[in-house]
This record gives C-alpha cells, sequence and structure tokens, in this order.
C-alpha cells in the first residue's frame, strides 16, 4: 500500500474517533478512546470497514450513539444542550471589530491618483444636482458655481472642505456604554438588513412585513453577538401608515435593544422627530455632545441628491449626528458599466454629499458610502454577489482612506430568493471582500435576500454565524507565547497526538470557532436528529432565541416619556400613507 492510501486511511479513522470524542465531554472518555486508538490503525480499507464498527466505548457505534441521543434527550446535556443554555442567557456583548489584518488594496497610487482626478473632472464640467434651496445656498457661499440646482465645483473645493473638519473616526454612543462602537480607522461594525418590505421565513414563507416582524428582527439582531448595531429599517412595517410608522421604528429600536440604531431620514421632519426621542432617551445635553445615531442618506444617482434625502441630513448634521452618504448605484444603469467609471461617479457623489455635511455643521460626524452593485444586461434585473461591485467597494475603501473620512459598504447581499447555495455563494462573495476591503460600517451584514426587497429570519441567522466567523478571521494571527504552542510540541513529540496534552486542555474551548448553524456530526447522528439541512436548523435557533428573549432594562421614566411623546405627536397629524 502506498504511503498517501495508508495515510488516508489513517486519517479517516482519526476522524471517526474525533467525532465521538466530540460527542462526549469527559477527560476519561478522550484519553481512554486514544488509547485503544494507538493499537488499531487501519492498514487496508477492508480494516477501515471493519474498524469503523468495533466497541470503542464497550459497546457498537449504532448503540452507542442510540444511547447517548436518548441520554440526551432526557437530560437535554451534551454539546448541544450547553449551545441552548448558552443561547438562552443574556445576550453576549461582542465589541466591534478591531482588525489586526492588513487591507487588501488592488489599485496602487496611480490607479487611486486618477480615479480621484476624474471625479474631479466630474464635479467641475459636470456637477451635482441639489434639489434643495437651502444646500445652493451654502455651496455659492463656499464658492461653488450655481446654474439653477446644477452645481459645479473648482478642482479640489469638496475635498478640502471634508478634510478641514470631517472626523476621520468617531465613536456613536449607545444607550449601554458597553455597547458603544467606534466607526472608522482599523474598526468594522456589523449592522443587518435594512429596508425590505417584506419578510420570509421557513413557515410562512414570504409576506408582507409588519410591526411584529420589525420588532422581532430587532430582538434577534439584539441577541446575535456578532452583530454590533441594531440597525435602521429592519423591514418596513407595513401595517402601520407611512407617515407614522417612524416612530414605533425607533422606539423599537430603543426599547427592545441597547445597541446603537440608526434614524429615520424619509422626511426632515420624521428626522426631528428622532431627534426629539433621542433627546428623551439619553438626555439633551448627552446628545449635543456625542453622537447616538447615524443616518443613510442616499445620492439619487446619477449625480442628483433631492429635498427629502438632503432635509434629513441637514437635520442630522446640525445636531451634531452622523450622515453615511451613500451614492446607491446599478451600474449599467445608473453609472458606467466600467468598474473604473463607477468608482469616479461614486466618489464625485460622495463628496459633493459629505461637502454638504460639512457646510451646516463643521466637525459633524460623516461616513463616505456606497451600495454598489451590477445588472444583467440581459433582463436589467440587479445582480449581487459578482466580482466586478467587490472590485468597485475594494477601490472605494481605499478612496476613503485617502480622503480621511470612515467607510461603509459591502454586506452578505444576494438575489436568491430564499437563504439556499445562491444566498449563500453570493453573500460570501460580497461578505469577503468588505472585510479584506477594510470597511468600517457594514449595512445588511445579515438577513438579506432577494435583492434587498426581503428580510429573511433564517437568513439572519446563518449570516450571523458567518459574521461571528469574519471576526475570529479579523484578528489575524495571534503571535504570543501561548500561541506559538512550543510546549505543546515538546510534550506530543514525534507520532503521537495532541488531543491530552496540557497546553489542548487550557485551550480547547477557545482554540476554533463553533458555528451554531452547521451540522459535523456523523451521518448516523445527523439523521437520527431529524436529517435537517441549514435552513431547518436556523428556523429552529432564531425561533428559540425568541422563545428566550429578554429586553433589557429601561428607565421606566424614559419609557413613559418616550411613549407620551409618540401618542401627543401621533395625535397632532391624521394617518397618511404618502
Amino acid at each position: 500500500m502506498s504511503a498517501e492510501n495508508h495515510t488516508s486511511l489513517a486519517s479517516n479513522w482519526n476522524f471517526y474517533l474525533a467525532s465521538i470524542i466530540y460527542r462526549n465531554t469527559s477527560t476519561s472518555t478522550i484519553i481512554h478512546v486514544w488509547q485503544v486508538a494507538q493499537s488499531v490503525i487501519p492498514r487496508s480499507r477492508d480494516d477501515l470497514c471493519s474498524l469503523l464498527h468495533r466497541p470503542i466505548l464497550n459497546v457498537s457505534p449504532k448503540a452507542n450513539i442510540n444511547n447517548f441521543m436518548s441520554e440526551r434527550a432526557r437530560k437535554r446535556g451534551g454539546r448541544q444542550g450547553r449551545q441552548e443554555a448558552a443561547q438562552s442567557a443574556t445576550p453576549t456583548i461582542t465589541p466591534f471589530i478591531t482588525r489586526k489584518i492588513p487591507e487588501y488594496e488592488l489599485l496602487g497610487e496611480e490607479g487611486l491618483s486618477l480615479i480621484e482626478h476624474n471625479a474631479d473632472i466630474i464635479l467641475q464640467e459636470i456637477g451635482i444636482d441639489f434639489r434643495y434651496e437651502p444646500a445652493l445656498k451654502l455651496f455659492k457661499e463656499a464658492g461653488a458655481d450655481i446654474d439653477g440646482e446644477r452645481v459645479r465645483f473648482p478642482v479640489g473645493m469638496c475635498r478640502k472642505i471634508i478634510r478641514d473638519s470631517a472626523p476621520s473616526i468617531f465613536e456613536q454612543k449607545a444607550r449601554n456604554p458597553a455597547r458603544n462602537v467606534t466607526i472608522g480607522g482599523k474598526h468594522t461594525v456589523f449592522a443587518p438588513v435594512y429596508g425590505p418590505p417584506f419578510v420570509r421565513d421557513l413557515d410562512k414563507g414570504r409576506r408582507y412585513a409588519t410591526i411584529e416582524d420589525f420588532r422581532n428582527f430587532v430582538k434577534l439582531t439584539y441577541m446575535l453577538p456578532s452583530l454590533h448595531h441594531s440597525g435602521g429599517t429592519v423591514c418596513e412595517p407595513t401595517d402601520l401608515p407611512v407617515n407614522k410608522r417612524h416612530f414605533d421604528m425607533v422606539y423599537s429600536h430603543m426599547k427592545f435593544s441597547d445597541k446603537p440604531f440608526m434614524g429615520s431620514v424619509t422626511q426632515p421632519e420624521r428626522a426631528q422627530d428622532t431627534m426629539d426621542m433621542c433627546k428623551i432617551l439619553f438626555g439633551e445635553q448627552f446628545v449635543n455632545d456625542n453622537t447616538v445615531v447615524v443616518n443613510l442618506i442616499n445620492a439619487n444617482s446619477p449625480m442628483t441628491f433631492d429635498e427629502t434625502m438632503l432635509g434629513a441630513s441637514e437635520v442630522y448634521a446640525r445636531n451634531n449626528q452622523a450622515s453615511i452618504v451613500s451614492p446607491f448605484i446599478l451600474a449599467g444603469a445608473m453609472s458606467p458599466v466600467t468598474a473604473a467609471g463607477t468608482m469616479a461617479q461614486i466618489l464625485a457623489e460622495a463628496m459633493a454629499g459629505m461637502a454638504f455635511t460639512q457646510l451646516v455643521r463643521p466637525g459633524s460626524p460623516v461616513i463616505f458610502g456606497t451600495f454598489a452593485s451590477s445588472i444583467s444586461m440581459q433582463s436589467g434585473a440587479p445582480t449581487f454577489g459578482t466580482p466586478e461591485p467587490s472590485v468597485v467597494l475594494n477601490g472605494c475603501a481605499s478612496l476613503a482612506r485617502r480622503l480621511g473620512v470612515p467607510f461603509r459598504s459591502g454586506g452578505s447581499l444576494c438575489g436568491s430568493k430564499v437563504p439556499d447555495a445562491q444566498a449563500a455563494y453570493e453573500s460570501a462573495n460580497t461578505l469577503l471582500p468588505t472585510v479584506t476591503a477594510g470597511v468600517n460600517f457594514v449595512l445588511h451584514a445579515a438577513g438579506w435576500l432577494e435583492g434587498g426587497l426581503s428580510s429573511g429570519y433564517e437568513k439572519l441567522v446563518m449570516d450571523a454565524d458567518q459574521l461571528g466567523m469574519m471576526q475570529v478571521f479579523a484578528k489575524g494571527v495571534d503571535l504570543s507565547d501561548n500561541a506559538q504552542a512550543l510546549s505543546a510540541v515538546r510534550e506530543v513529540g514525534p507520532g503521537a497526538h495532541f488531543l491530552g496534552c496540557d497546553h489542548t486542555q487550557n485551550n480547547f474551548k477557545t482554540a476554533f470557532y463553533r458555528s451554531n448553524i452547521a451540522d459535523n456530526n456523523s451521518f448516523e447522528q445527523w439523521e437520527m436528529e431529524g436529517s435537517m439541512d441549514a435552513v431547518m436548523r436556523a428556523n429552529k435557533l432564531w425561533k428559540q432565541m425568541l422563545n428566550d428573549y429578554v429586553a433589557p432594562d429601561l428607565d421606566p421614566a424614559i419609557d413613559e416619556a418616550l411613549l407620551e411623546f409618540i401618542r401627543k405627536r401621533k395625535d397632532s397629524f391624521a394617518d397618511s400613507n404618502i
């Protein structure tokens, strides 16, 4: 037999033994199994088949699994029991990510300078439409050329305004100080899906979202430690009037979570309602001195900002709150089909919008954002998880660092209607470039389905599992004395195993990321547990999480003041779906 075949057989045998160990927690069991193993390494495939039915724990493997499963069902012990107990406890507070890996940049100095030059040409020669009179007045006073709604900027004007006052990094405060997030620099913050009018789950399928769904997504996000931010419009509660639903959405973030959150931007008046509610929650002076809300301000690409977005941005900037100025791009329809052309347009639009916030209030926090995807040139449908948007994301991240502002992009984007293999591949093809490019604020990090039309319950928890992996990946390589593990190598020596050595015993609980979605058990155990796929396991998980949810403490006086404010404001004008 070749050495390669022998190694393969031994590896399969060891994998089987490890699966037994993985299902048992006793140190004595671990040692016993590996003592047996040393004398029975398989020498042929027939040997391997025979050994796979050898009694290891004084019973046959099948009986061992049956007995183990029965005992676990009675006592809810073992690995699953510990996981369920952990999930039902108070949510773990996981800090935002501080990346210890370098940013991967596709463009060098020459390429980035060229994109910046082309953006300056767009700003100077073509210009940006600002459909908001206060913005036109501010830009005129700052030295821009105004022609109706078209604003043309002298070369370098927007860049100078931004660099002179916009912070490169800032902290958003949460009502629980342990959940404050730092946005910018080497930090990454994950936030859930934003904006879908529909929700989907395995039981009820696709349906219009309600305020109950909205609250559920806030609660789930609160309980998922890999999501650092509560987000904003996690789904659109279509059962409430359009002109009043923002009260219930903002209140849900304040009541059912203690993570930082986003405000309303659908009208300037709704932005002001958000600010008034924040002052009740945090205190007026605290809000004046700190950033407590982040808000999404989309450009109406190509090269246009409308009155609604600019009015909301002005409200937040005047209150020293953060805006994400984010061109919304479907390349081929709203920008050129090429990455270089799209990046130049994005940079021009973003700089113009960010400059506006700094003219409103110098020093107010602002984030360079972009949502860039492509379209099918056959059908016109948006596409996700394709390589070209990842190239744009990477280049814009580099441009934001050169400009000196935080950057928002990426997420777990997909076009699939259900959380299937397409959803997984497309999400992964967006998420990994997001992390390696050094994105600071990641909206749509979990729960996105159907090109952003649906928020998925199962997709939320499946994505959150991947976000946990990204958090570990972003830590890079630990080079401490413990991580070098020379003591383990010395203790074990050639030809033995590391399971029982001191170093493994001291580190095994935290050595590897453990997914709460993936199944790595034997086929027999998987079959006995119901032959569930990942979506079925995710369905079970989010239901258990909602069942175990406990709201974070909120001062009853503050809660009452918020509800009274909402009641009075709702009573002051009629319902409308405009």
